[in-house]
């Protein structure tokens, strides 16, 4: 008999819960927030548990949520399809220049990063949007918005959303741009990002949508961020939609900067490369149906990775550390999935209180990144080590390729 893997929790009155977090840390908050879940009615068979969760809104970030009739837009989020991409060039780490600071430079340039406020179009001195977007992102755009406008024909707060002017656009927090060098010290580029202000709009909007059925319908709820959209309503059907076409704005967002980015190491790297082998783009903030366990469900991965047999995907280390690219092995009781990263083991209010200046430029030693104060809540320190999170998850994902980021780029 194989040994298990991972630990199971009881929940009186819920599903049990399937944990692989054995050698992490996992706070208190985080595991009455997984109980809250799993005593909902409609989950399918148990919550399974990744080793980078920590506390969400709803739902604990790095958990797999499946159902049956129902569906809670708080559980996946308001940063609908955020995701991962990464490609391996044909460079190699000499064929960069020893200062990686220009290259820097010119990906920040390529790519608005960081807040950006407001609505509307001509917000130029926005460095976290388009002022006037390129040809290139207006193009992208038109194969969206017919789907959009039909969302916003029934939903018209959902107009002064950004949308155009944040497609192409990285933003802020845990979003990043990075160089790596694998073991064989080839050159990899790799980024995350989701929907940004339109699928936040989206998500918060549907949220409070559901919050308001709750109350129509006097469902009392242990906490209001659970409340749901029972299948065969018309807030369920609509907000599946949209929830699907904001995957589609954060995959096309991330091929858009993808594209930018190599277009500024092209212009920095006088040898010509290729980029396309052995690329990998993975959603990790989504609802999608499934069949688990002989049954048809609705699959949350809320800070989690689709890892079905074969299925390639990354899950990033901390500003410093390294990175995976991973191969999934389809195990049943994780519902096919992994962990998205290493997940945070300190708020971001305690990172800016609790680590120095010093500790983080310590961290971030070898890479060419932001080392001033308005990055420590994404120190390091800030999140779990992610050799400990890779070997929670050893019978989720098999690795492929340890990257190291030598650049990362953050708004």
């Amino acid at each position: 008999m194989t040994e298990m893997t991972h630990d199971i929790q009881e929940v009186e009155g819920g599903s049990p819960i399937r944990m692989w977090t054995r050698g992490v840390t996992v706070d208190e908050k985080a595991r009455d927030q997984l109980a809250r879940v799993a005593r909902m009615p409609f989950i399918f068979s148990h919550v399974a548990v990744m080793p980078d969760v920590h506390l969400g809104i709803g739902a604990t970030v790095g958990s797999v949520i499946p159902t049956k009739g129902a569906v809670i837009p708080a559980a996946v989020g308001v940063d609908i399809g955020c995701g991962m991409m990464a490609a391996r060039t044909s460079l190699t780490a000499s064929d960069l220049p020893d200062n990686l600071s220009g290259v820097r430079s010119a990906i920040e340039a390529a790519v608005p990063h960081g807040r950006s406020g407001g609505r509307g179009l001509n917000r130029s001195q926005d460095k976290g949007a388009w002022g006037d977007p390129p040809r290139a992102v207006v193009d992208a755009w038109a194969r969206l918005h017919p789907r959009f406008d039909a969302l916003c024909g029934k939903f018209p707060r959902l107009l002064k959303a950004n949308h155009l002017v944040h497609l192409g656009t990285l933003g802020t927090g845990n979003h990043f741009i990075e160089l790596c060098l694998d073991q064989q010290d080839r050159v990899w580029v790799m980024l995350h990002s989701g929907s940004r202000g339109v699928g936040n709009a989206i998500g918060r909007f549907f949220i409070e949508l559901a919050r308001q059925d709750m109350r129509t319908w006097f469902i009392n709820l242990p906490d209001e961020d659970l409340a749901y959209f029972p299948e065969g309503t018309s807030h369920f059907d609509d907000y599946v939609d949209a929830v699907a076409w904001a995957q589609d704005f954060a995959a096309l967002n991330r091929r858009v900067m993808m594209s930018h980015v190599l277009d500024a190491l092209r212009a920095m790297i006088a040898r010509p490369f290729e980029a396309e082998c052995e690329a990998v783009d993975c959603h990790h903030n989504y609802v999608t149906r499934e069949n688990h366990f002989g049954e048809n469900v609705l699959v949350t991965r809320k800070g989690a990775v689709r890892a079905a047999k074969g299925t390639m995907g990354i899950i990033p280390g901390s500003m410093g550390a390294k990175s995976f690219i991973v191969r999934g092995l389809g195990n049943a009781h994780s519902f096919d999935s992994c962990s998205h990263g290493a997940g945070r083991v300190m708020s971001r209010t305690q990172a800016k209180e609790l680590v120095t200046l010093e500790q983080h430029v310590a961290d971030t030693a070898g890479v060419e990144c932001r080392k001033d104060e308005g990055v420590i809540d994404e120190t390091p320190s800030a999140y779990k080590p992610i050799g400990a999170v890779m070997a929670a998850q050893a019978d989720l994902v098999e690795i492929v390729h340890t990257l190291k980021q030598v650049v990362c780029v953050k708004g």
